[in-house]
């Protein structure tokens, strides 16, 4: 291909990409457009009563306040509905950013010397450089690529994220989080994985059975309830159910409310934060690098997993979803979403099954889900405070069990031995190291054996 036809092609996706009205409308049409927006409106809404519980479950877990949940939920999918490739997506807080997101927040926040703001300052920073070479990708047409990671490492990587979500919420449902200040001085055991096993296996005597009981059935109500019917918004009833049984029978119980550790719940969800770059040394640099590469990595992996399984969810024999335009509305979705008290988002698989399921068929879906959800959001927050940390981490646990697919497990088993390791490798080395260390090791490994080590074989058979 020569540099005018390169030139040509980069200036079609260009225009492609500010063309707000495509062909991801095309089912909106003048003959049904009332049952489409009927049906978009039915889906949004109940995506979005689904999402604000999660949302802040989300944010809370990876160190920030239950409203930056809220506020990135619903702009992630209005900006990515608007700038994305695909019809159906649903965009928001995922789990797969969980341990990148709240290691930045460790390592840059209270725990190590900083502030929460110059902490959520430094990852507004990352997320902007990530988004920016996210749109770069996507003007280049570089989308393709983000099938190739191999799917073995992908169900390992979930799995692992899984784990650690799991794990990481025990204080919240054993009533021990006013524990952690306590035993969180340690500078070797702060934040993350070992922090929460070390805290809770230190605490066991501590543990409050009421918490433990509102978090199981936090979980149970919210499983039972959806496998009556998709349309109930299980996670809200089940928080509701929960927070009302706080407030009255359990009200002296010592549960901890999230206005015991985060305040009040502000219903000003639109607020300015800027960027903040702390004093540049190598190790600065070294952490931009890191967490803009797995920015990229979740962004660019899921947002095209997500997009791929919701056009075979709705069966669509029409216009499929654009890797490049989907690659530039992430990009856009990371740079501007943190700017406005948010961080963060991709494509939600849960969320957009949801939403196909609910009936979902234009992007307008997406819109009312982020109206109805800011809401519903403004008019109940001062009850938001209320609810029990442990119905957050009940929540959390039940996020975490779906991201466990068993027929994805015996696939991957089906594929063969080595497969079948590597999604072990990574479901044990993500939870264990961080999520860099686990997914790059895991494919070089797979790139050496599949890859070098046959061409190497060759040439030794060869000669």
């Amino acid at each position: 291909m020569n540099q005018t036809q390169s030139t040509s092609k980069i200036a079609q996706r260009l225009k492609l990409f500010f063309t707000l009205f495509d062909s991801r409308w095309e089912d909106l049409e003048k003959h049904n457009w009332k049952t489409t927006v009927y049906r978009d409106f039915s889906a949004g809404l109940v995506v979005a009563m689904t999402a604000i519980p999660m949302a802040m479950g989300f944010a809370i877990a990876m160190g920030l306040r239950p409203e930056q949940g809220i506020i990135a939920g619903a702009l992630a999918c209005i900006v990515g509905r608007t700038f994305g490739g695909s019809k159906y997506q649903v965009y928001g807080p995922t789990a797969a950013f969980i341990p990148v997101i709240a290691a930045l927040m460790v390592k840059y926040g209270a725990e190590n010397g900083g502030t929460a703001e110059q902490a959520h300052g430094f990852l507004i920073l990352v997320s902007i450089i990530a988004g920016i070479l996210l749109m770069i990708m996507g003007l280049f047409g570089l989308g393709k690529y983000g099938k190739l990671v191999p799917n073995s490492i992908i169900v390992g990587f979930t799995i692992g994220i899984a784990i650690s979500i799991a794990l990481t919420n025990l204080e919240d449902i054993l009533g021990i989080e006013s524990f952690k200040d306590m035993l969180g001085q340690d500078e070797n055991i702060q934040g993350g994985f070992f922090h929460n096993i070390y805290i809770a296996s230190g605490n066991l005597d501590k543990i409050n059975l009421w918490s433990l009981f509102i978090g199981i059935l936090t979980f149970a109500l919210t499983k039972g309830l959806l496998r009556i019917s998709i349309f109930i918004p299980a996670p809200l009833i089940a928080i509701a159910t929960s927070t009302l049984l706080a407030a009255t029978l359990l009200k002296d119980k010592g549960l901890i409310l999230v206005k015991d550790l985060y305040g009040s719940i502000p219903n000003n969800f639109f607020v300015f934060t800027s960027p903040h770059l702390p004093q540049l040394t190598s190790t600065v640099i070294i952490d931009i690098v890191y967490f803009v590469f797995a920015i990229i990595f979740v962004s660019a992996v899921e947002s095209v997993l997500c997009s791929t399984m919701a056009d075979k969810m709705a069966a669509n024999k029409k216009t499929l979803f654009n890797p490049d335009k989907e690659l530039w509305g992430q990009g856009l979705v990371q740079i501007i979403v943190p700017l406005v008290n948010g961080f963060p988002c991709t494509g939600a698989l849960a969320r957009t099954a949801t939403s196909i399921k609910a009936g979902a068929r234009t992007p307008l879906a997406g819109y009312f889900k982020g109206v109805l959800k800011l809401i519903m959001a403004f008019y109940i927050a001062q009850y938001l405070e209320l609810i029990p940390m442990a119905c957050i981490g009940g929540i959390l646990v039940w996020v975490a069990s779906n991201m466990i697919k068993p027929s994805e497990i015996k696939e991957t088993k089906h594929d063969g031995k080595f497969e079948f390791s590597m999604m072990l490798y990574t479901a044990v080395m993500v939870p264990l190291t961080d999520f860099l260390t686990g997914v790059l090791s895991a494919l070089i490994i797979y790139f050496i054996i599949k890859k070098v080590y046959p061409y190497v074989r060759g040439k030794k058979t060869t000669v």
